[in-house]
């Protein structure tokens, strides 16, 4: 293994088994609750999480509380990031979406400069001493000391810079300009990696929601003229350091999985919905690690017998001996109390994680 399993909790080397197809005791699964999600169910929420601890280890009751958040984007309201972008929030609990392009107009661009690398999404301060200090201690305590890169860092902070419209136009027409701000946004994204790695991360996790629903948003040869060459140099530095890296990755994407495989991913996060499981078998099963993400689409409808034969159907056509496969439920607040009970039976029945 690249990264050592010596002093892990045995999460963590389960993981790192999955993660190397090295046989791991059961398949990694993970719910992601929305603060909305919490925000609408409290208490009876918090009943749920606490029924089953293999899914939720540590979780004390009333823990969940959402009076303010880290993140901006989850408040009501407008917000304008460090690269200039607009965001607005209708619902307190789940993200924004961008409404303001600091670039609509080229005329801008001879004026513009990127964001200070030693600076989060909103331009407060990173303390990259705190953060090496943090990292330590989570490989004291054997989890992954890990590193982010925010989610959007270069195909869609292209669409935040220029609006997507523009941005479509600009790769179909050729627009020399495109390449210095695609060198502007990757300069950038090569900088925030190279602080983690400095810090001590042994893990890399980034999103990028590179597809559409049922097809890439360009073609597969534009997206490897305009977007493969920066993935490369972004995730250059990991790849010569062993660093494994997690791609978060919605919309549909399967044509350009090997390219994702080319560029250093180790584990990719692919929608079930806009992929399929016969795609994700012929172009990923065996080739990446798959962090399967269910449907949440099909969440809010199903009767729990739908539901396990979901979780089911998902991880006999993906799962293998080796290793290489994990599950992710995230419920939204529109998905009834009982189905996320009903989603988190389904999974320990299925992938079996340990007793806490």
């Amino acid at each position: 293994m690249a990264i050592s399993s010596e002093g892990r909790d045995r999460h963590t080397v389960n993981l790192l088994r999955t993660m190397y197809f090295d046989g791991p005791d059961y398949t990694p699964c993970r719910v992601g609750l929305m603060p909305a999600t919490w925000m609408k169910y409290g208490e009876a929420l918090d009943d749920v999480v606490l029924a089953h601890p293999r899914l939720f280890p540590g979780h004390k009751k009333g823990s969940a509380t959402f009076e303010e958040f880290g993140d901006p984007l989850y408040e009501l309201g407008e917000h304008t990031d460090a690269w200039g972008t607009v965001w607005r929030n209708i619902e307190r609990g789940l993200t924004s979406f961008p409404t303001g392009y600091p670039l609509t107009d080229w005329d801008d661009f001879d004026s513009y400069t990127a964001p200070n690398p030693d600076a989060d999404e909103f331009g407060r301060p990173r303390d990259w001493e705190s953060t090496a200090r943090a990292l330590a201690g989570a490989k004291e305590k054997g989890h992954l000391a890990t590193g982010w890169l925010v989610h959007g860092f270069m195909y869609l902070r292209l669409t935040y810079l220029r609006g997507f419209e523009n941005l479509m136009i600009d790769i179909a027409s050729g627009e020399p300009r495109l390449a210095e701000l695609i060198r502007m946004v990757e300069d950038q994204n090569m900088a925030v990696v190279g602080k983690w790695i400095e810090a001590g991360a042994e893990y890399m996790v980034a999103g990028d929601d590179l597809g559409l629903q049922q097809a890439l948003p360009m073609s597969p040869a534009h997206w490897r003229e305009y977007v493969k060459p920066s993935y490369e140099r972004i995730f250059a530095p990991c790849r010569e350091a062993d660093i494994p890296v997690y791609l978060h990755t919605d919309g549909h994407v399967l044509e350009i999985i090997g390219d994702l495989i080319d560029v250093g991913v180790t584990i990719i996060n692919p929608q079930i919905r806009a992929n399929g499981l016969p795609g994700l078998q012929k172009y990923a099963k065996g080739r990446v690690v798959i962090d399967l993400d269910l449907d949440r689409q099909l969440f809010p409808f199903a009767s729990p017998r739908q539901l396990r034969e979901h979780v089911r159907e998902a991880y006999e056509a993906l799962r293998a001996p080796e290793g290489g496969l994990m599950l992710y439920a995230e419920c939204e607040p529109d998905v009834p109390l009982a189905n996320i009970d009903a989603i988190c039976c389904a999974l320990e029945e299925v992938c079996n994680p340990p007793e806490v």
